[in-house]
């Protein structure tokens, strides 16, 4: 039986919903305890199998947990004490690349996180995790098979920048962001894998480009925007994203 765990946003909402309309699925929801607050977490089992779910902005009644202020110390300590033997992160991002368009899944490889916000569980005990190869090479080349199989063209080498949000970044900060080596650009994923990397668990993250970055619409270097357009294009991307999700049972 292999375990994994999910962590997603902006557009997977319906992904437990998807689960729970295919055969021989079972899901249900569990609520995990940390000291930094109740997570929520959807479980399904299928094939003998089983996929945590946990949607990082906790959305209740309506209402999402906006990116400066997710705890996500409550959400990688919940998700880890499923014991996953990989750690899958999905996060919509803004794209900086002409060949990496909205609508396309791609793979991220490092991340520059220049944000200097701590994120850690040792505040009372040092401890340095080594992130030189943050994400794992076996789930990479099997989310990069599995997706070469429904898209043209899949990116596995993403550099993604981390901004804090909850706005969107300015044409000149993506101007920046480029010069520094950034592809695209997120608001969820620095501190997520700081975490995950104190944890020793497998990680792997798949950026689902939902828009292109301030200033890069081609054509259009003015085009604004909008969230729920971003939200509506990430959307598009679930039935890919479930491919990875179960095809990385095959691999663990």
């Amino acid at each position: 039986m292999t375990r994994v765990a999910v962590i997603c946003g902006t557009g997977m909402s319906e992904l437990t919903n998807d689960f729970r309309k295919k055969p021989n699925s079972n899901v249900s929801e569990v609520r995990i305890q940390s000291k930094w607050g109740e997570v929520p977490i959807f479980v399904v089992e299928k094939n003998q199998n089983r996929f945590f779910i946990l949607d990082r902005h906790h959305p209740k009644f309506g209402n999402r947990t906006p990116p400066h202020m997710i705890e996500h110390r409550a959400n990688v300590f919940a998700i880890s004490s499923c014991n996953p033997d990989i750690i899958l992160s999905v996060n919509s991002v803004g794209t900086m690349r002409e060949d990496f368009s909205p609508g396309n899944i791609g793979i991220s490889k490092d991340i520059i996180d220049l944000t200097q916000i701590p994120w850690t569980f040792y505040d009372d005990n040092v401890h340095h995790s080594d992130r030189t190869s943050i994400f794992d090479s076996k789930a990479i080349d099997c989310c990069y098979n599995i997706l070469s199989e429904i898209q043209s063209h899949v990116i596995k080498d993403l550099i993604v920048a981390q901004c804090i949000g909850p706005q969107f970044e300015t044409p000149s900060e993506i101007d920046v962001l480029v010069k520094l080596g950034a592809d695209v650009v997120g608001m969820t994923l620095g501190p997520e894998q700081r975490l995950v990397s104190e944890s020793d668990i497998p990680h792997v993250a798949l950026a689902c480009s939902s828009n292109w970055a301030a200033g890069r619409t081609p054509g259009n270097p003015q085009a604004e925007i909008d969230h729920n357009e971003v939200d509506s294009m990430a959307s598009s991307m679930r039935e890919k994203v479930m491919s990875c999700i179960e095809g990385l049972t095959e691999k663990f």
